[in-house]
């Protein structure tokens, strides 16, 4: 007995001994593991190269291994790579085996790769890593290729109310040189007809043809709409080289009228590549730029069919793969020819204009002026356009049918409401008013109210809304104060965010919200100082004339904002609607209007003018002059219409702008 205790103290003693140098063995194998996947996640693909045995590196060159590394996994568009432990580790009489998963995003989705395995040897000590392509993917041996192939999904279609595409995947026609059959003849003559029929340079056309080496090779030129009456010229002419082949294309109707609303399409940057990592896209993927493709980007994109493969000879094996779905279509409730309409109105003048159903909310037209053709960006720019936009500078590059601007006098039918409501403004009481000019005491210095016309008498509230009374309107600004006055202003939704599908610059009462100075406070009673709102909010403002007081809230997607909503209710009290109605149609329709320009035969609209001074100072003499007219239909209810012309000043000012919407009115109201 006394000799046998050591013996099995010597046995679990070497037991224990072996136990914790093959624990030892894996959890230091296992270091190296976590390391060199961790350089795998941050993709450094170098310091991986850096764990490989010596016989590996000996067969296969660091820059030929990153290489690799790199083409593969940005192909793929991988990202958000996770490494998982899948089954034991093993200690193998040659080293440590770990088997482990991989899970990431890629061009063919979120994909779950099992099967690999990790096989590490000591060299020197430290565990190295035996690598081979299985560690690219588990399929994989030497000589494989990696292949990525994707077909787009259609891409939904954007819809005018009636259903009429505004915007849809079609067919373009691509305008091209076919080298061996065109430098035939007289090739200076033919660059020169093309060039010419197309308005595009003739250096672009003679550059394209030098830098090419084959003479069997396609030179495409430019896409065009297959409508397009320039192509007529170019039709069978392919015995002179000159070919017209059919490709797919998004395509857009309705011309300069719809391109700030609608937007464009166009290929994907780095950046937004980068912006919508682990969304699908790729870097052949078409992308909204701006409007509407650009807000419903994510309705109307489509999943492209994307597969990740591995070719093997003639032998193709598929590592991931993805569906295709198309996307879907956006029913808008624009007035296709309403939109025309009123955007020929403007002729090109800078500025907007937005017009709504009042009982809907349905937006029928929202406009930029200048604007677009959209197709100029899934097509050409020809030499004329650049011109245009030349000369015109930036000015079709603004959005200005979702910016705020200085309401000017169109703020008095608020400044109305609140004064009705909080009994400040009595619909029979008159204020003695003498002069052009007037200020509440000599705490203002030098400051002003000024008004255009002194009519002589006691001033109603239909005077002041018919000569457009800035002192009026000061005057009853303070004498409710500024608590009342905010207070009323909320009650149309100025200062809040409007509930609406297309991104719109935040209306404000003023630049901190408050209304504490009292010129502050007056100029904001006749809609200058710091209020700002867009041709959108103004619109519905007026709409509530025409739906018993009610601003509905504005829906511009129909397919998804089906159901008509009152968004600020009775924004205009009942017993105040008749004398309102009466007040802002009689400086229109009745005799002695100030605005007799703005009547629509047949029908007694309602309305105001607005001439918004954007200066420096009271004495600036070289500011700018921003024109308004807004009309609604208070009869049928069928249409509210606010459009605003930049720079008026020396053009007739805010009446600059009354025949467009006139005309407008007349169209709408009578088709």
């Amino acid at each position: 007995m006394k000799n046998k205790k050591p013996i099995i103290v010597s046995v679990l003693l070497l037991s224990f001994i072996l136990l914790t140098s093959g624990c030892s063995s894996l959890d230091k194998a296992q270091k190296t593991f976590d390391v060199y996947v961790e350089k795998w996640v941050q993709a450094d693909y170098s310091g991986m190269y850096e764990m490989l045995t010596e016989d590996i590196k000996e067969s296969l060159s660091e820059k030929d291994f990153v290489t690799r590394y790199n083409n593969i996994f940005s192909a793929i568009n991988a990202n958000d790579l996770i490494v998982e432990p899948d089954g034991d580790r093993a200690k193998e009489k040659d080293g440590v085996n770990i088997p482990f998963k991989v899970t990431m995003n890629s061009i063919a989705g979120n994909i779950t790769l099992t099967g690999y395995k990790l096989s590490l040897i000591k060299e020197n000590k430290e565990y190295k890593i035996k690598w081979d392509e299985g560690l690219i993917f588990p399929q994989m041996i030497k000589d494989d290729k990696v292949w990525v192939n994707t077909v787009p999904a259609k891409r939904g279609s954007i819809l005018d109310k009636d259903g009429n595409p505004l915007a849809q995947d079609g067919i373009l026609n691509t305008v091209g040189i076919y080298p061996a059959k065109f430098n035939k003849g007289d090739i200076d003559a033919k660059i020169t007809e093309i060039a010419s029929t197309l308005d595009i340079s003739e250096d672009n056309i003679k550059t394209k043809l030098n830098e090419n080496t084959n003479p069997e090779h396609f030179i495409p030129l430019v896409d065009i709409l297959p409508e397009d009456t320039r192509l007529s010229n170019l039709k069978n002419r392919e015995e002179e080289g000159i070919l017209i082949r059919e490709k797919e294309g998004r395509v857009y109707k309705g011309g300069e009228a719809f391109g700030r609303l609608i937007g464009y399409i166009g290929n994907i940057t780095a950046e937004e590549l980068e912006a919508n990592k682990g969304k699908g896209y790729h870097d052949t993927s078409l992308i909204g730029k701006a409007g509407l493709e650009q807000v419903f980007e994510e309705t109307l994109r489509g999943q492209d069919f994307a597969e990740i493969y591995i070719e093997r000879a003639t032998e193709k094996i598929t590592i991931a793969s993805i569906e295709s779905k198309d996307g879907k279509d956006i029913k808008t409730s624009i007035d296709t020819e309403l939109q025309k309409k009123i955007y020929s109105e403007m002729n090109g003048e800078k500025g907007a204009a937005t017009a709504v159903n009042p009982k809907t909310g349905e937006v029928l037209a929202m406009i930029s002026s200048p604007s677009f053709d959209s197709n100029v960006f899934t097509t050409y720019v020809t030499k004329t356009q650049k011109a245009k936009w030349e000369e015109i500078g930036d000015a079709d590059e603004i959005n200005r049918f979702n910016k705020i601007y200085s309401p000017g006098s169109t703020m008095k039918l608020l400044t109305s409401v609140i004064g009705l409501e909080n009994t400040i403004i009595a619909p029979n009481s008159t204020r003695d008013i003498e002069g052009l000019t007037w200020q509440k005491d000599n705490s203002w210095g030098d400051y002003k109210i000024t008004r255009v016309t002194d009519p002589g008498k006691a001033v109603s509230l239909k005077d002041a809304v018919n000569h457009s009374d800035n002192i009026y309107y000061g005057q009853v600004a303070l004498e409710l104060g500024s608590e009342k006055f905010i207070n009323g202003i909320k009650k149309f939704g100025i200062g809040e965010e409007l509930p609406f599908e297309y991104p719109m610059e935040l209306s404000q009462i003023s630049n901190d919200g408050n209304l504490d100075n009292e010129i502050l406070l007056a100029d904001t009673g006749y809609g200058q100082g710091e209020i700002m709102m867009t041709p959108l909010h103004v619109a519905l403002s007026y709409s509530a004339l025409a739906n018993e007081g009610n601003i509905m809230k504005p829906r511009l997607v129909i397919s998804e904002n089906s159901e008509a909503v009152v968004w600020k209710e009775q924004a205009i009290l009942n017993d105040n609607l008749p004398v309102l109605i009466d007040a802002f149609t009689a400086l229109i329709n009745d005799p002695g209007a100030t605005i007799p320009d703005g009547a629509v035969p047949g029908f007694r609209v309602a309305g105001k003018t607005g001439t918004a001074e954007i200066k420096q100072s009271q004495d600036d003499t070289s500011g700018t002059e921003n024109g308004w007219f807004v009309s609604v239909d208070t009869d049928t209810s069928k249409i509210s219409l606010a459009m605003i012309i930049e720079d008026v000043k020396d053009r007739g000012h805010s009446h600059f702008t009354v025949p467009k919407v006139r005309n407008v009115m007349e169209y709408y109201l009578n088709r």
